[in-house]
């Protein structure tokens, strides 16, 4: 492990109430950071989910519109395992996202109906790990374009259309978290939830199923990433975030 990876980690802050979380597919955010939106409910915090695609790509011997129905089912009851109870889909195309205009226009105004003060979302950086362990396509454009949208948002003359029948801007969104990212430097404890954000990855079956041999480990895979996180905040599970302020507090 390279050195900068076993620099502490300073806790992320909770001094906050509504959080939307804007990842590409489903499993995202059951990969990353679950078990951390677990402890935030349990806080009595306000977690929306929004999802880009329905994942309809992602599983190879089940055709698209079958893996369609079966991923947005599936990405609910993972949800409500963490206490999210508003799971939306905005049913772009699973496996081909592009950055750009349009892909922005539709996060801001899922930002300006929710109005959230923290915006989750996954890594995107070209590397999982810093090197070599690439990152998706679709990651990628979609955290670049929820950086640009919650921006957008605030904007009155961004996306104007979108500004009627009682929405508004919004420019509340603080700081955008991507959890998982090689560049972290923030983090939270998530030692008491952590065993629901494995149950939440379990909720993944059909998706799941279709990965190399069947015998995928949810527990033993997200430990991977939680031990180190742990360590690096001093406790045992941890779920490591990049931080990007938008205002001050």
């Amino acid at each position: 492990m390279t050195e900068p990876a076993m620099t502490p980690l300073e806790p992320v802050t909770e001094q906050w109430q509504r959080a939307l979380a804007v990842v590409a597919h489903p499993d995202d955010l059951e990969f990353g950071a679950a078990a951390a939106v677990a402890r935030w409910t349990g806080q009595g915090k306000q977690v929306v989910y929004c999802l880009v695609t329905s994942g309809e790509a992602g599983i190879d011997g089940m055709p698209p519109a079958q893996a369609r129905e079966a991923r947005e089912r599936e990405q609910r009851a993972s949800a409500a395992l963490v206490g999210v109870d508003t799971v939306e889909f905005l049913g772009l195309p699973d496996g081909i996202l592009e950055y750009g205009v349009p892909l922005r226009r539709a996060v801001a105004e899922v930002v300006r109906r929710h109005r959230p003060e923290i915006v989750i979302t996954n890594n995107f950086r070209d590397t999982w790990d810093g090197a070599y362990a690439l990152n998706q396509a679709d990651h990628i454009a979609t955290g670049r374009a929820v950086l640009d949208a919650v921006r957008d948002a605030g904007n009155r003359w961004v996306f104007p259309e979108q500004l009627t029948d009682g929405l508004r801007r919004w420019n509340g969104v603080r700081q955008v978290w991507a959890a998982t990212s090689p560049q972290a430097k923030h983090g939270v404890d998530v030692t008491e939830t952590f065993a629901r954000g494995v149950e939440s990855l379990r909720a993944h079956a059909a998706y799941l199923a279709g990965l190399g041999d069947g015998g995928f480990d949810p527990e033993e895979f997200l430990e991977g990433y939680a031990r180190p996180a742990g360590t690096r905040l001093g406790v045992r599970f941890g779920v490591a975030f990049e931080v990007f302020p938008l205002q001050l507090w």
